[in-house]
């Protein structure tokens, strides 16, 4: 499920993105109701798609877990493409937006991909969030300000840097993906990934015995044994499930490949 952001109206989305003539709450009804706020709402909604997916998000299901009805809610937003917007740009509140003066841009850099992978994981629905038309939002904005002065300590040119931008945030966000995906499988489908991989395999093998000799570059691939294990998030040894210390791991090979890119282009500068 791809959502895209900026469906609403631009002036009242981006009014409440950067609470320019946001109106004042006004009161539901007699009696010591707390007031609602554009805030609460929000984080209400982020709740609720941290918990429950993108697919359960509705102006009536936040109402509910604030014991309001929908139409409370709409006095301060006016629908639920607005609401997704303010959603996806409060969550980018979370991310660091400065990094220790350093000239190990390589460094910062991995830091920083890191902090951004770990954020997706925490908030897989913000991935079902599209990056084809961005929010335009404060906390959005200031993510992408952070990379920029991370990418400018490698000295290329600017022409250079808005493409590594366009690279490292996808492979990033696809990286969380995988990991994502890798923790919701055995729940989603109510089978480990030893019971799918065991099935799957054995089926494999009797179906199509002349595998090895069908493809035989990936037949090579795996005989050549296995890549090193993944040592956990913190690097602390605590254990994983096969695929996501798969999907962590090529997180951190991939990541190293594009700066050894970053590094040769830099020297290849007149």
């Amino acid at each position: 499920m791809v959502v895209f952001a900026g469906q609403g109206d631009p002036r009242s989305s981006l009014s409440l993105l950067w609470r320019a003539d946001t109106p004042p709450p006004t009161r539901g009804g007699p009696g010591p109701r707390p007031r609602l706020s554009v805030d609460a709402i929000v984080a209400a909604a982020v709740a609720l798609a941290d918990e429950e997916g993108i697919g359960a998000l509705s102006m009536r299901a936040v109402g509910e877990r604030l014991g309001r009805t929908a139409m409370a809610l709409y006095t301060y937003i006016p629908g639920k493409s607005e609401l997704l917007d303010l959603m996806y740009d409060a969550v980018h509140a979370e991310l660091p937006t400065g990094y220790p003066e350093s000239d190990d841009w390589r460094a910062a850099l991995t830091a920083w991909a890191g902090e951004i992978l770990e954020f997706h994981v925490r908030h897989p629905w913000v991935l079902q969030v599209s990056q084809a038309r961005p929010v335009l939002g404060p906390h959005e904005y200031a993510g992408l300000d952070t990379l920029v002065v991370l990418l400018r300590a490698t000295g290329l040119e600017a022409g250079v840097l808005r493409r590594l931008v366009g690279t490292l945030f996808p492979f990033v966000r696809g990286s969380a993906q995988a990991v994502a995906d890798a923790r919701l499988a055995a729940a989603a489908t109510g089978s480990s990934d030893e019971e799918w991989w065991a099935a799957r395999s054995a089926a494999l093998m009797e179906l199509v015995p002349d595998f090895a000799e069908r493809f035989p570059a990936v037949s090579r691939l795996e005989a050549e044994g296995p890549v090193e294990p993944y040592p956990g998030p913190a690097g602390n040894g605590d254990p994983l499930p096969y695929p996501e210390r798969e999907a962590r791991e090529t997180f951190r090979v991939g990541l190293g490949v594009l700066l050894d890119g970053i590094e040769a282009a830099r020297a290849r500068r007149p």
